[in-house]
């Protein structure tokens, strides 16, 4: 396997490599959840490697390189489980309301052509006038709407996209307490979590009945926007200024649905660390890997802090220790 450097622990396996020269190592369906954001399809460019996909010059290149990924999780996956991608509309030029590339749709049918059913996307909101203040794009202010209405967008959402591999699932992902964590922005109501820890028939655990309904919707309004890891150090001189983030409220929900603990959780565009951090505070155990070592230095730097920590299994809001100082703005 061709890396430039690696960390491996008992808890997590980095790599500073190529994702796809780290998968074709991993053994078949060894995998039970993947979880990540692909290069946006020339939205930004994070380096000049010429392996890393977001140098590809048209949206055909780019796919022509990705399916190489998705075929890898599809090898490394064990069947019926899910890998869930983050993603987004892709704005065709600056002015933001001329149209946009349907990434999430060319997503979905690359799955569908590797072994993967769609199964899903859900929504993650966006404030519309954080997004204005922060991409200072003129289809989003307030003068332009009084100006001429047609020449309006919208805040872009992001998705968080779920494929299950096709087959039976031979190891459910069982909740036998239910929902004890909620990851998310709001309150439980008072009369609800005076409930939690309930004993008895689960099916009857308002509790968890509660964290249920916000994380079956389709739309996740909840999501603590700025919730992500250090990642300043890891900004090259010549980085976009926006890199987008995966919240860590989403990579909690993506790692309590679809994994039981002590199970393997793969991110192939690890950044700094995102996913490999919120699965092994959970209690799984992480492979991740990342091309760029700013990022790659960046992720050590940040999993070292769990390095003599044990998981977290019983607690509301598994990341308040995150430094809150960390914009939106930050690699995944």
């Amino acid at each position: 396997m061709g890396v430039m450097e690696q960390r491996v622990t008992e808890r997590y396996a980095i790599y500073n490599g190529d994702c796809i020269e780290v998968m074709s190592a991993l053994r078949a369906e060894s995998v039970h959840l993947s979880v990540y954001s692909p290069p946006f399809a020339g939205l930004y460019q994070y380096s000049s490697d010429e392996t890393d996909m977001s140098n590809c010059i048209n949206p055909e290149e780019f796919f022509e390189h990705y399916g190489y990924c998705i075929d890898e999780v599809a090898r490394v996956t064990m069947p019926g489980r899910i890998s869930a991608v983050h993603c987004m509309d892709i704005p065709l030029s600056n002015a933001g309301c001329d149209p946009m590339f349907d990434l999430p749709g060319r997503i979905i049918a690359e799955h569908e052509a590797r072994g993967f059913v769609y199964a899903g996307r859900r929504i993650i909101w966006k404030e519309p006038l954080t997004v204005r203040n922060r991409t200072m794009m003129k289809s989003l202010h307030h003068s332009t709407l009084c100006e001429d209405s047609t020449r309006t967008s919208i805040a872009n959402c992001d998705y968080l996209l779920t494929f299950r591999k096709r087959g039976e699932n031979p190891v459910p992902v069982a909740h036998a307490t239910g929902l004890m964590t909620y990851a998310g922005d709001w309150t439980v109501p008072g009369s609800i979590i005076k409930l939690r820890g309930f004993v008895g028939d689960q099916t009857k655990n308002q509790y968890s009945q509660w964290i249920w309904r916000q994380y079956a919707s389709s739309v996740w309004m909840d999501i603590r926007i700025d919730r992500v890891l250090p990642f300043q150090s890891a900004k090259d001189d010549e980085d976009e200024k926006h890199v987008h983030p995966l919240q860590l409220d989403v990579i909690e929900r993506a790692v309590t649905l679809y994994s039981n603990p002590g199970e393997t959780v793969l991110t192939p565009f690890m950044g700094v660390g995102s996913e490999v951090y919120g699965a092994v505070i959970l209690g799984r155990r992480a492979i991740g890997a990342e091309l760029k070592p700013s990022y790659f230095r960046q992720a050590v730097a940040n999993l070292e802090s769990l390095d003599g920590a044990a998981p977290v299994t019983d607690s509301r809001g598994l990341f308040d220790d995150v430094p809150e100082d960390a914009p939106e703005d930050a690699a995944a």
